[in-house]
């Protein structure tokens, strides 16, 4: 591998703190970035919208995800797309972690 690149485990890089949300941003361009979250269980991201596209993969736990007003239990090992200008929100139904991608362009 070239210097200072590693293989890292993705869980293993955000740690969960009890009432709170924790992100990590792992990438961030112009084009797009990418963001570990950790939600403690009651947790959520409030309702709202982004003029882009996103895709959710949880990586361990359980997340109640809503997009234009529809809901959607999203579990470890699952992917859900937030649609570009649509109204979502999300929230911890228990502990979870996430990754989230979003493309800009």
């Amino acid at each position: 591998m070239e210097q200072g690149i590693k293989s890292e485990s993705l869980k293993g890089l955000v740690n969960y703190q009890e009432g709170s949300v924790v992100s990590r941003t792992l990438i961030k361009k112009e084009t797009g970035s990418v963001t570990l979250f950790a939600f403690s269980k009651g947790q959520a991201l409030s309702e709202h919208t982004v003029p882009f596209d996103a895709m959710v993969h949880i990586l361990e736990g359980k997340s109640e995800v809503v997009i234009s007003k529809k809901a959607y239990i999203v579990e470890a090992g699952e992917m859900i797309i937030l649609p570009a200008n649509k109204p979502h929100a999300l929230s911890a139904i228990e502990n979870f972690k996430m990754l989230l991608t979003m493309i800009r362009s």
